[in-house]
């Protein structure tokens, strides 16, 4: 698998750091199991900032700092899924959730050709969904409501940006407008973490949003 589209340094930095909310590091763990580049610019990332680390100065603690320290260590802290191997045609820190299948998900149909499943996750304020869309079929032109990474997972599709297949991601914010169209000969699937509704642009589309649920 040879991979095109990569992490933005930043959500590089970000998942790092352990950032990123438990839906986008879902998505971002899923990636770099398809991606040894990815997993390596973490790696640089990680040692980058226990360097910054070891060489900032000390800082005088503040009034009642060594209190909060001991209530924060009794609490179990989240940390991003590791990047990991697939496991069969899914990711492992993606089959944790839905299992080894793509094809034995529960899709829902939204529209003709277009099938989604939803991930739900209590600890995220972020939408975790599956969208499995059909060779051929086009994506209403459409903007973001905010930060929005979707990773291929099977087929590919063709936007301004480029072609995206399995293993790559589009890092997006809520400047780009994008009309993806399927171009493989299988359907397209992906995953698809999002801080906020999808924005469309047609009349029609933004009348069945409700409906279809992104």
């Amino acid at each position: 698998m040879t991979v095109h589209h990569h992490l933005d340094d930043a959500s590089i930095m970000r998942y790092a750091s352990g950032d990123f909310d438990e839906a986008f590091a879902v998505v971002v763990a899923s990636h770099l199991a398809m991606c040894p580049e990815g997993r390596e610019a973490v790696r640089a990332a990680e040692s980058l900032g226990g360097a910054v680390l070891e060489a900032s100065e000390g800082t005088p603690l503040s009034a009642g700092a060594f209190d909060r320290l001991s209530r924060m260590l009794d609490v179990e802290p989240e940390a991003p899924p590791p990047p990991e191997p697939v496991s069969g045609d899914v990711p492992l820190p993606l089959s944790r959730l839905i299992g080894d299948n793509l094809h034995d998900v529960p899709w829902r149909t939204i529209v003709p050709g277009m099938q989604r499943h939803r991930i739900d996750i209590a600890s995220t304020t972020s939408s975790l969904y599956m969208l499995k869309v059909a060779p051929g079929k086009k994506m209403p032109e459409h903007g973001h409501g905010g930060a929005e990474m979707t990773l291929i997972l099977e087929g590919s599709y063709s936007d301004v940006f480029g072609r995206f297949a399995a293993g790559d991601i589009a890092d997006l914010d809520e400047h780009v407008e994008h009309e993806p169209i399927v171009d493989s000969d299988v359907d397209c699937i992906c995953l698809i973490a999002s801080e906020h509704p999808t924005r469309f642009k047609g009349l029609i589309s933004r009348i069945l949003q409700p409906f279809i649920g992104i």
